[in-house]
This record gives C-alpha cells, structure tokens and sequence, in this order.
C-alpha cells in the first residue's frame, strides 16, 4: 500500500482535484438547469429560432393569401353589382324612352282621329348619292298601298310608300330626289312644293320650291303638308327652314328645310292607310 501511494499518491491527488472541481460545476449548473439539457439548449436554440421563423413566414403567407382572395371575391362582387345596376339603369332608360314614344303616339292618335295608321317596323335602310329608302315589314295584306305617307309616333313625316309587295314595301324618304310635295309654311301659310334635291340629300336635307315670290321666311319655321289635291293628309311636320338661297337662274328663291324625322335611326314607323280630308 505503502509503495502503491508513493507511486501513484501525485495522480490520486489530481484525480481528487479535478472530481471536486467537476462536482462544483455541476453543482452551480444544476441550480439553473442540467448540464446536459443546457447543451442540448445551446445546440437547438438556433434552429428553434429559424423554425419560428419559417413558421411565421408561412403565416404571413397564409393571411396575405387569405386577403387577396377576400379582396379579389369582393372586388367581383362589386364588379356584379355595378353590373346589375348599369343594367337597370339601361332598363328605366328604356322603358322611359318607350313610354314617352307611346304617349307621344297616344297624343297622336288623339289628335288625328282621321287616319288610320298601321305600325311597321323598318327592316332595311338604303341612303346613296342617288336614293334614299327604307323597307317595311308591312304590305298589301296589310291595306298598304303605294302613296300611302309614312310617319313617327310625333307625327314627322318620313317619306311616301313607293312600292307595295304582299308583307313589304318600300319607302322614299323625304330627302329621295323623287319624293315632292305640297308644302306650306305653318306661320305665314304659304304655300310651295317640299321636294328632294341630288345637292342637298347627301346631307339628308330638302328644298321647299315654288314659293310666292314676296314670301318672307325666317330660320326655324315650321314647313307642314298641305294637304291641297287630297293626295296626302295635311298638316303632317316636314321639316324647319334651315336658310333661303337664289337658284341659278337668280331669279327665284328656294328655302332649305331639315327634316324634323331623324332618318337615320328610326326603327318604328306608321303608315296612313287612309284619312279624312280636312279643308
């Protein structure tokens, strides 16, 4: 034993050392957490710290793609109802537009008790430097006849039926270069012929010729049919005087008259099949 110590007594001394030196770390480590669940900490922490990261990350990603898509369902829901509203809008557009139309024609027809009218939608429309037309769905078997006038629901006239087949005819519109008729100024009463001109129907507008010659006209006057011969009803809106010109010879006047018939987006028409002559 003696000899074992004497060999070996300096290692035990340290060993002894080193344990007692061991134990007072553990023992302070021990008051806050084990030595090795504080490695393990140490060795997680950062990968804890990037998980938490990642984590959020995605949760970030979530609610942004969460707030898109509310927003992207609510925009078209909005788009939807704008829609809709447009919609009905059109519609009260539409149905105000009609009823005017049927009052209009209500007061017409009030008016003028003396024609008989048949309504006719306009299926074909032909404007050129030489003709100006239109093709109605109604005809022969509809009591239409060629002569027959045409006219809106305010009582404009938009020409003279030309031509009449079983369930068509055709209508000269004022402006057409073979359309003439007696014609009278509403203020002064003086009478012309209203008649289509190759100058003036390009821009869908007609001469009233044959005028008296101290006739005094002004812009704006009203020109009506005038219903003399019996041929067509009276009192029929031709059109207003848009100014008076010299012809070539410089020695008569004629006045141009814009038609009071939007000609050119008409969709519905009447036609006088027949009326009373009024003197």
């Amino acid at each position: 034993m003696k000899h074992f110590l004497k060999e070996h007594g300096l290692w035990i001394l340290f060993a002894s050392a080193v344990i007692a030196v061991a134990l007072a770390l553990l023992s302070f480590f021990s008051a806050n957490s084990s030595p090795l669940a504080n490695l393990a900490g140490v060795i997680t922490s950062p990968f804890r710290s990037a998980g938490s990261a990642v984590v959020g990350w995605f949760s970030d990603k979530q609610n942004y793609y969460q707030d898109v898509t509310s927003l992207k369902q609510e925009n078209a829901a909005l788009k939807k109802q704008i829609a809709d509203m447009e919609s009905e809008i059109r519609q009260a557009q539409s149905d105000s537009a009609e009823n005017t139309r049927l009052r209009e024609l209500l007061n017409l027809r009030e008016q003028r008790k003396d024609f008989e009218m048949e309504s006719a939608t306009i299926t074909e429309s032909s404007s050129s430097n030489w003709t100006s037309s239109l093709t109605l769905n109604r005809g022969t078997e509809h009591g239409v006849n060629p002569g027959d006038c045409v006219i809106t629901e305010s009582g404009y006239l938009v020409g003279v039926v030309k031509e009449a087949g079983l369930n068509w005819c055709t209508v000269l519109t004022v402006v057409d270069t073979d359309t003439s008729l007696g014609a009278q100024v509403f203020r002064t009463k003086a009478i012309g012929v209203a008649e289509g001109d190759f100058s003036l129907m390009s821009k869908d507008q007609l001469r009233l010729d044959y005028l008296p010659a101290n006739t005094q006209l002004l812009n704006g006057d009203l020109v009506v049919t005038s219903g003399l011969g019996g041929y067509y009803p009276s009192g029929l809106v031709i059109g207003k005087v848009e100014g008076v010109q010299t012809d070539d010879s410089g020695a008569a006047k004629y006045a141009i008259l814009s038609p009071s018939a939007d000609l050119n987006n008409l969709t519905e028409v009447f036609i006088i099949k027949s009326f009373d002559i009024v003197d």
